[in-house]
This record gives structure tokens, sequence and C-alpha cells, in this order.
């Protein structure tokens, strides 16, 4: 009697994940995190790595950008991996540096 209780069972459990799988949708292009969040373009990016590389003395091969955000309609700031050394960027769309600094 056991054995007819197990598939059962798990047909069951197949049927109510199938109809909850079909309850979650796919969240709108414009609600995705990656178009909501602005991240700095990536010319700017690595001009900052330049720049931490350069303000660091370590070589610029070394130098990652990790994260970026937009921080206003023209500004961004960068967070980089200089070497080990964490350096926070801040950059105009310009790809003029503003502040390159330890973080």
């Amino acid at each position: 009697m056991n054995s007819l209780r197990l598939p059962a069972a798990a047909a069951i459990a197949l049927s109510a994940a199938a109809f909850l799988g079909g309850c979650v949708s796919d969240p709108e292009p414009d609600q995705m995190a990656r178009t909501n969040l602005k991240t700095a373009p990536a010319d700017l990016q690595l001009l900052c790595a330049n720049a931490a590389a350069t303000s660091t003395g370590v070589e610029d091969t070394k130098v990652l950008p990790l994260r970026s955000r937009q921080l206003d309609s023209g500004t961004y700031q960068v967070d980089l991996d200089a070497g080990g050394t964490m350096m926070s960027c801040i950059i105009d769309g310009e790809g003029n540096v503003q502040s390159v600094q330890p973080s």
C-alpha cells in the first residue's frame, strides 16, 4: 500500500509545481534590474581603471572595474579593485575623472 502513496504524492507535487510555474511571469523589460540601474558606460569604466592605475602605481592590467552606478544626470561612480586595493572613481559623462580615492 505504501508503494501507491509515493507515486500519487509525486504526481500531486509535480502538478502543483507546474501550476505555480504557470502563475509566475517574467518581469517586463523596463522592470528588470539591468534596465533600472544606470551603470557607467564601458569606456568610462576603463578611463577610471587607468586613472586608478596611475594614482596607485599598480599595473593597469591589474585594475578591474567591479561595479558602477549613475550618481546624477552626468556623473558616475565606478568601484575598482586596483591590485587588491579598493578604489572609487567619480567620472562625468564626458570622460573627465573628477576623483580617484581609496574606498
